[in-house]
C-alpha cells in the first residue's frame, strides 16, 4: 500500500472509534477540512456544534483530492474545503455521490510573487504558476484576463484552461502545479495564484502581498459536503448551523481581516 493512503488509513482510524456507521450513533461526525485556516475554523464550530448534542471529530488532509474521496467512501461523514465549482467538477469526474449542504467562507483568491508588484510588470516568457485541477486553473485565468495580460477564448468561463488562452501577448509560460505546491514554488516562478487557505499556510497576508486579488463576492464560496444518502439527517442540519453561528462570523472577520469573510 502506497504510503500515502497508509497514512490517511491510520489517520482515519484513529477518529472511527466504536461505531464504522455513516453518523456514528451518538451524533458523532467525522469531519474532513484542510490545514489552516479550514481547520481552524471547524475548531470553533466544534465548540458551537457540542451545544447542540453534535460532537465533530476533525480530520486534517494536506491536498483537495482526499477529503473528497474519503466522504465518498464513507470514511468521513462530511467535509468542510472546497468551492462549488470545485465540487461538481469532482462529481463529474470521478462520480461521487456527494451533496452540498450549506456556505460557510469565501477565499479570494490571489496572485503573488517574490520579484513584481503587479501582474503587468511581468516580464515577456515569465513563469505564472497556476492551479492544476479544472475549477481552479479556470479561476486563476480568468485573474489573469481581468489584469489584462493575457485573453481567453470567449464564453470559456470557469472552467476555462490554458487551452483557452487565445492571447497571450507577453509570451507567458503558464506552469500548472498542485494547489498545495504553489506556494512552496514562489521561489522558482514569476508569479503564482495561491488560494488563500495556502497562502495564509505559507505566511502571506492576501489584503498586504497579493498582486492581485479576486474580489470577495465571487461564485467561489466554500462549502459543506455530505453524502447524498445523509444530506436530510438531522446531525446536517446541527453542523450546518454551528458553522453557520455568529460565533464562526465573529471567528473569520477577527481572525482574518478580510483575507476571508463569510458566505452565509
Amino acid at each position: 500500500m502506497p504510503i500515502r493512503r497508509l497514512v490517511l488509513k491510520l489517520c482515519l482510524a484513529a477518529v472511527a472509534t466504536a461505531s464504522a456507521s455513516t453518523a456514528l450513533a451518538a451524533d458523532v461526525v467525522r469531519l474532513g477540512v484542510t490545514a489552516g485556516p479550514h481547520a481552524q475554523i471547524a475548531e470553533v464550530a466544534k465548540k458551537v456544534a457540542a451545544r447542540d448534542g453534535l460532537e465533530i471529530r476533525i480530520v486534517e488532509f494536506q491536498d483537495y483530492i482526499q477529503p473528497n474521496a474519503a466522504l465518498d467512501a464513507g470514511d468521513l461523514d462530511a467535509n468542510s474545503y472546497q468551492h462549488a465549482p470545485f465540487l461538481e467538477s469532482q462529481i463529474k469526474a470521478r462520480g461521487y455521490k456527494i451533496a452540498a449542504v450549506g456556505n460557510t467562507v469565501t477565499f479570494p483568491m490571489g496572485f503573488y510573487s517574490k520579484r513584481y508588484k503587479s501582474l503587468a510588470d511581468l516580464p515577456r516568457g515569465a513563469k505564472v504558476g497556476i492551479q492544476n485541477d479544472p475549477s481552479n486553473s479556470g479561476r486563476a485565468l480568468a485573474l489573469l484576463q481581468k489584469a489584462g495580460v493575457l485573453k481567453l477564448k470567449p464564453g470559456a468561463g470557469i472552467s476555462a484552461t490554458t487551452a483557452d488562452i487565445v492571447e497571450n501577448p507577453k509570451g507567458l509560460q503558464v506552469v500548472q502545479l498542485e494547489a498545495a505546491q504553489l506556494a512552496r514554488s514562489l521561489d522558482d516562478l514569476d508569479a503564482s495564484a495561491i488560494n488563500t487557505n495556502f497562502a495564509i499556510q505559507a505566511g502571506l497576508v492576501p489584503t498586504r502581498d497579493a498582486i492581485a486579488i479576486e474580489d470577495a463576492k465571487s461564485p467561489y464560496a466554500n462549502l459543506l459536503a455530505v453524502r447524498i444518502v445523509d444530506k436530510d439527517k438531522p446531525w446536517v442540519a446541527k453542523l450546518v448551523r454551528a458553522y453557520q453561528s455568529p460565533e464562526v462570523k465573529a471567528f473569520v472577520s477577527e481572525k482574518f481581516a478580510g483575507s476571508m469573510v463569510p458566505a452565509f
